[in-house]
């Protein structure tokens, strides 16, 4: 069985994504996800159902993996994006990745 923190951490990232629009081609959706280690950023194109890109970094390393999403995203041509913080709390490491990609010179 799931631990309570897990069980309202889903029931938030379902509140969030009744609230945000869904990523298309032209906006995509940055997804944040924690493991104990590491930190993942991906970036998806709902309409199409596929990643566009995506890094991993340590957790230590939050900012630094933000920057590098930006710097793939520019690549990839996009500019504006949608920030999904995956239900957990804006503070810390996902606010460090907002931080950085914002830094970058993504668009939210």
């Amino acid at each position: 069985m799931k631990n309570r923190k897990e069980l309202k951490r889903k029931a938030r990232h379902q509140h969030i994504l009744k609230k945000i629009k869904k990523g298309i081609a032209e906006v995509p959706r940055i997804v944040v996800r924690k493991s104990n280690k590491n930190i993942y950023v991906t970036l998806v194109d709902d309409k199409n159902l596929k990643v566009l890109t995506g890094c991993v970094k340590s957790r230590k390393e939050a900012s630094a993996a933000g920057l590098l999403i930006s710097e793939k995203a520019k690549k990839l041509g996009i500019e504006k994006v949608i920030f999904d913080r995956a239900g957990y709390k804006y503070h810390g490491i996902v606010k460090a990745v907002a931080d950085g990609a914002r830094g970058g010179g993504l668009k939210f």
